[in-house]
C-alpha cells in the first residue's frame, strides 16, 4: 500500500504497444503503456475497456466514429465494440483498467502487437 508515480513507472521503459502492469484492484489489471501511430483493429467479446489518457492526445476510432481524448479524459470500450486507439501528434501515454487476463489485441490474436503476458512493473 504505497503511491504509485505514474512518471516514474513510465520512465522505466521507452517501447510503445506494450502494456505495463502497475497494480491490480481484485481481478482488474492497472496498466500503463506508450501509444505512438495507429494500433490494430480489435474487440473483446468478454471485457469492457477504460482508457486514461496521461499525456498527449490520443483517437479512438470505432467503424461509425472516432472520439478524441485528451490528456485527464478517460473513454470507455464496452465489450464487443470494435475499436483502433491511435495517437496525436506523436506518443502518447495512457493508463487503461481491464479485466486480468485481457489481451491487448482483444479478437486479433494473429496481431504482432499482442502482448500475452504483460511485464509487471
Amino acid at each position: 500500500m504505497h503511491p504509485i508515480d505514474l512518471a516514474a513507472k513510465f520512465a522505466l521503459f521507452a517501447e510503445t504497444w506494450t502494456p505495463k502492469i502497475i497494480g491490480q484492484v481484485d481481478n482488474m489489471h492497472i496498466k500503463i503503456a506508450r501509444i505512438d501511430g495507429v494500433f490494430d483493429w480489435h474487440a473483446h467479446t468478454d471485457e469492457d475497456e477504460m482508457f486514461l489518457v496521461v499525456e498527449g492526445t490520443m483517437d479512438m476510432e470505432f467503424e461509425d466514429r472516432t472520439e478524441r481524448v485528451e490528456a485527464g479524459q478517460i473513454i470507455i470500450v464496452p465489450k464487443g465494440v470494435s475499436h483502433r486507439p491511435a495517437s496525436v501528434d506523436g506518443e502518447c501515454k495512457i493508463l487503461m483498467i481491464e479485466c486480468a487476463g485481457t489481451l491487448n489485441t482483444g479478437d486479433n490474436i494473429a496481431s504482432n502487437k499482442s502482448v500475452a503476458t504483460p511485464e509487471v512493473i
